[in-house]
């Protein structure tokens, strides 16, 4: 049933979400140019009446019939939307955007069923004639069908809608409705809320009294805040509590509310604190009669406040503080008595739940085949984009090759190798891309699913299971000879790669590391997936990390200032490694933490000094 709602919700969102940019705009003449607004001009003013009555619901229907139909959908959808605006009186009856986001799926569907029954009965030569008729009849037809019985029936509703709204405002129940939006929030659903219900509802309210409520309801981020300053304050765990300042940031001035949910998933109890929060700032702004002009997208304080009235700029500012507080202070408590739960281990216990549910371990990821990664969120802007931008920055550097995005999560590229969703989304995110390999996160600030695509993507080598994790946290500190001297070789003559790794196996055999096995070992792994990163460095391994093998864990580093030839790229530095037990990942995490600077890297191709190199790496 979740999964269905969040659908529902996203096809409705999906229709509005595009075209915030024309609702913001329609707000801010509404804000500025009617009679009590900042600047009043009546002519100006004149423009907001159409914006609402004609643009925004051809904008949505068009939206809607191109999700369905494609391009002969948009069309449709723009012709059946002007049926139903026109029976309802036009600039004189409510506005139709919920009849949008009915009229537009609806058109494109009829559409999309049209060119279905005629695939491969369309006469040769009469395409075009067929195309554009076929639209035009169609869309005719869907119109007067608007005009009749679509349009009024709406407008039905949407007066029962707005009616129940008035009610539960004037009875003072309308705080009440935070006990819904927050837990639905939680669950992804705030698009949809906020776009799919509370907009065309407030667009109605606005048109009559230049201000609603209900843009207020779901957007304004005084909940979140404050759930997350209780956890940057008394968080027991690090980890959790460095990572709240961050998403405070991104939260408050960003709008990104989706940053605050893993916050709450990880502790559930902690959703008390956004509900009462939300019903005292709600009770607030309808006690003083407090409004927004538009629509607030995204939900930043920043948003919040410029579509605040004129006026009353301060106390819907004090509303967000009001929430911010109350949050924080029922949120406190509950952080404090909360132990050592922190992000790693709501992550941890979801992806074993996962591993659990399919009877076996994550399928290990063919680095070769992988082009592009595309990181899915409901709406596919928000907290999608922020994932995005971060893992692009962080792999340019390694594998400039991959292509990374972001978009919503029922519209994920069908030649996407690697999907990135939470963990709510996963269903959503196999019907949508059946091909691709799902990664399930909880946070984007701070996630080991993350860390082990990265390493899977840098070096070729395997995501950690859960297993493998606990290995790595029980084994013993890497020790202090893991990395000596004499496993430092410098301005050494350019050799092929295979004499190269040879020479790396044969080194760390001379010192102890491993033993001759490891060395075809090497060999093999190179064959499978090269073992070179990009940036001049390559990391060869063996295929096993057997302790009758590895002997303890060890690191050499051979220097080739004209570089070794892997494929079409050159490597200056080949870094052979062997980890013994769990401690072969936690290896690879150090070299490529401590190559990450590139001015470190690049000297170290050239260096002639050894005990830089070895305070470097050690």
């Amino acid at each position: 049933m979740k999964t269905t709602l969040q659908r529902l919700g996203k096809s409705l969102s999906a229709m509005v979400m595009p075209n915030i940019g024309a609702f913001i705009a329609w707000g801010f003449i509404t804000a500025l140019f009617i009679a009590d607004g900042w600047l009043p001009n009546e002519q100006l003013a004149s423009i907001q009446p159409y914006m609402l009555t004609y643009l925004l619901p051809v904008l949505i229907a068009a939206t809607g019939g191109r999700m369905v139909g494609g391009d002969r959908g948009l069309v449709m959808g723009a012709i059946a939307i002007v049926g139903c605006i026109a029976g309802v009186g036009g600039t004189q009856g409510q506005p139709m955007l919920m009849a949008a986001m009915v009229m537009g799926p609806f058109s494109g569907w009829v559409i999309k069923k049209f060119d279905q029954m005629m695939d491969g009965h369309m006469p040769a030569g009469f395409e075009m004639l067929i195309n554009n008729f076929s639209v035009g009849i169609l869309g005719m037809l869907i119109a007067i069908l608007g005009y009749y019985i679509i349009g009024p029936f709406m407008t039905g509703i949407l007066t029962v809608l707005t009616y129940g709204v008035d009610v539960l405002v004037n009875k003072g129940l309308i705080p009440l409705v935070a006990i819904f939006i927050e837990p639905a929030k939680v669950l992804f659903l705030n698009n949809a809320i906020n776009h799919g219900i509370f907009t065309p509802i407030g667009a109605e309210q606005a048109a009559q009294t230049g201000k609603s409520i209900m843009y207020m309801l779901e957007a304004n981020p005084g909940p979140g805040l404050g759930v997350l300053l209780a956890y940057w304050l008394f968080a027991k765990d690090k980890a959790t509590k460095d990572s709240a300042p961050g998403a405070i940031i991104i939260h408050f001035l960003g709008g990104i509310h989706e940053i605050y949910f893993p916050y709450i998933l990880m502790n559930p109890v902690v959703i008390v604190a956004p509900i009462l929060g939300n019903i005292c700032a709600i009770a607030f702004y309808s006690i003083f009669n407090i409004g927004l002009k538009g629509p607030s997208s995204p939900g930043s304080i920043i948003a919040f406040l410029s579509m605040a009235e004129k006026g009353s700029v301060f106390m819907t500012a004090l509303g967000v503080l009001i929430a911010a507080g109350v949050s924080f202070l029922v949120a406190s408590p509950i952080v404090k008595l909360a132990g050592e739960k922190n992000l790693d281990e709501a992550s941890k216990k979801m992806q074993s739940m996962k591993a659990e549910s399919k009877g076996r371990s994550e399928a290990l990821l063919d680095v070769s085949l992988v082009r592009k990664i595309v990181f899915a969120c409901d709406a596919g802007m928000g907290s999608s984009a922020m994932g995005a931008t971060k893992f692009r920055n962080r792999l340019k550097g390694v594998r400039p090759d991959l292509t990374v995005m972001n978009t919503s999560v029922d519209n994920i590229p069908v030649d996407c190798d690697v999907a990135v969703v939470q963990e709510t989304l996963v269903e959503r995110a196999k019907k949508s891309a059946p091909f691709a390999k799902v990664v399930t996160i909880s946070n984007f600030l701070a996630d080991p699913a993350l860390d082990n695509l990265f390493f899977q993507l840098s070096t070729g080598d395997s995501i950690m299971t859960e297993a493998v994790k606990e290995e790595v946290e029980e084994s013993k500190p890497v020790h202090e000879d893991v990395i000596q001297l004499d496993g430092i070789k410098l301005n050494l003559p350019s050799v092929s790669k295979e004499e190269a790794i040879t020479e790396a196996g044969k080194l760390l055999r001379e010192l102890g590391y491993v033993d001759g096995a490891y060395i075809p070992a090497m060999l093999e792994r190179e064959e499978l997936v090269t073992t070179y990163i990009g940036m001049g460095l390559a990391i060869p391994h063996g295929t096993t990390h057997g302790d009758d093998v590895i002997h303890k864990t060890g690191i050499v580093l051979l220097q080739y200032p004209d570089g070794i030839q892997f494929g079409d790229e050159k490597a200056q530095l080949v870094i052979g490694i062997a980890g013994k037990g769990g401690e072969h990942m936690e290896v690879l995490s150090k070299i490529c933490l401590a190559l990450e600077d590139e001015a470190v890297l690049n000297k170290m191709k050239t260096t002639n000094d050894k005990e830089w190199i070895l305070k470097q790496l050690s």
